[in-house]
């Protein structure tokens, strides 16, 4: 008689599965750019802001000579932007959270930037290369 297993089985991966609406995760591993920077907006609404440095992997130099990408990471949760204070430049770090288009206005005008709204965060060891 075939031995039956107590744990359920795996969801459905693959076309067959029913795909969600709608998904907006982001995980990032990388060298923070620089010291980040604090600010409060005119709302009072207080951000930490930061550039995470990516390698781009092997493959992906096939198509573009650019070895790396800086994307710009936000912090609005109190406990994230404590963590982040304390980030020195070429630290490794990961970080977990949604892709954000923020508008707001400038002196030339309305401006919108694309950056990570980081939820998570931690220090990580530097892969060997």
């Amino acid at each position: 008689m075939p031995r039956r297993s107590s744990t359920p089985p795996s969801p459905k991966v693959g076309p067959s599965a029913n795909p969600p609406a709608a998904v907006n995760e982001v995980t990032l591993v990388g060298r923070v750019a620089a010291s980040p920077q604090e600010r409060t907006l005119p709302s009072g609404d207080a951000l930490v802001t930061a550039r995470v440095i990516v390698d781009r992997d092997p493959t992906s130099r096939v198509r573009s000579q650019q070895r790396v990408d800086t994307i710009d990471c936000v912090a609005w949760l109190s406990k994230v932007q404590r963590s982040m204070r304390t980030w020195v430049p070429g630290e490794h770090v990961e970080v977990a959270g949604a892709i954000r288009r923020r508008f707001y206005r400038a002196d030339a005008g309305p401006v919108s930037r694309v950056e990570v709204e980081i939820r998570r965060t931690r220090r990580v060891k530097p892969l060997e290369p």
